[in-house]
């Protein structure tokens, strides 16, 4: 079977689950996000302005001319796009983290791209999709409407992200016990979706995921050398530079695959393509911020013995 053709199955029931998992996501990370985030990021525009000009215009059109170039079939170039059009999740503040960037600066960009991916995610998808000259006869044939998208997309992040952000504000002390183990837990859950969506379609997976791995491998290369060549280019420093990387290499692969189940039925390479993203993110993730977090180490030992033998 062809993967434009193939789908993945997961039933009704699940499919609410995961919505419930993700609307879980988006209000733990709303509980680690303080007003003052969005104060901050209006001192320093500059920062916020360039992560979001990237995230969504630079990186879907990237991502569109990789399909392009590649030559991916309808759903796998669909897939990409639409978790290309994502939003960052919590992961890339865990990964700012370890390896030793501007975590708040990552917590400001987290939020307003959350905000903002409620409007600009389904209209990159309908334009880039459509525009797409193999990938936009899926959009006709599942008859997706922005408006639609939107109103779902809302539900997910909007409504959860807007409570967490109240409680945040409202009760500082309670959110600051809960956050950790929301934060935990919803990330859990979120990882048992996409092994159990893996798991139950194994071998779909191993049939088609060699279509995806380059495709994706690429992809998150680019996404994450993007976020640091277009920072380090504006003059950012070096904590800024990590911060904004993760910000555009990690995406919520997960969001991108409740859309699928909700949109396009689990449509094969859309599923894959979502599915071994929210793998490959955190492996790829992994490894660059422990790269970073060492070099930081030695950077340090280095100054400190700088200094001693100038002393």
């Amino acid at each position: 079977m062809n993967i434009d053709e193939a789908a993945v199955n997961f039933t009704p029931g699940s499919l609410i689950a995961l919505s419930a998992v993700l609307a879980f996501v988006m209000f733990g990370i709303a509980l680690d996000t303080k007003l003052e985030d969005f104060r901050r990021a209006l001192q320093n525009p500059k920062a916020i302005i360039v992560a979001i000009a990237a995230q969504f215009l630079l990186l879907p059109a990237i991502t569109f001319g990789l399909t392009i170039l590649l030559g991916l079939s309808a759903s796998v170039s669909l897939g990409l796009i639409l978790v290309a059009c994502c939003p960052p999740g919590n992961v890339s503040q865990v990964l700012t983290y370890r390896a030793k960037g501007d975590v708040a600066l990552s917590v400001s960009m987290t939020a307003i791209s959350n905000v903002i991916a409620i409007f600009a995610m389904p209209a990159n998808l309908a334009f880039w999709g459509g525009l797409h000259p193999t990938a936009h006869e899926i959009l006709k044939s599942v008859r997706l409407e922005p408006l639609q998208m939107l109103i779902e997309i809302a539900l997910i992040i909007g409504a959860p992200f807007a409570l967490g952000l109240f409680i945040a504000h409202r009760w500082p002390r309670f959110a600051a016990r809960v956050q950790p183990w929301a934060k935990r837990l919803s990330l859990l859950a979120l990882l048992g979706f996409v092994l159990a969506a893996l798991l139950g379609n194994l071998q779909l997976f191993m049939t088609y995921v060699g279509l995806v791995l380059v495709a994706v491998f690429l992809h998150e290369a680019i996404s994450l050398a993007l976020g640091w060549g277009i920072a380090r280019g504006f003059g950012l420093p070096p904590k800024a530079r990590r911060a904004m990387a993760f910000e555009l290499g990690i995406r919520n692969a997960g969001l991108g695959l409740g859309l699928v189940f909700t949109f396009f039925g689990g449509l094969g390479g859309m599923a894959v393509v979502a599915g071994w993203w929210g793998i490959w993110d955190i492996i790829a993730g992994l490894i660059l911020a422990t790269f970073w977090a060492r070099y930081s180490a030695r950077y340090e030992a280095r100054k400190v013995a700088r200094t001693e033998v100038a002393a």
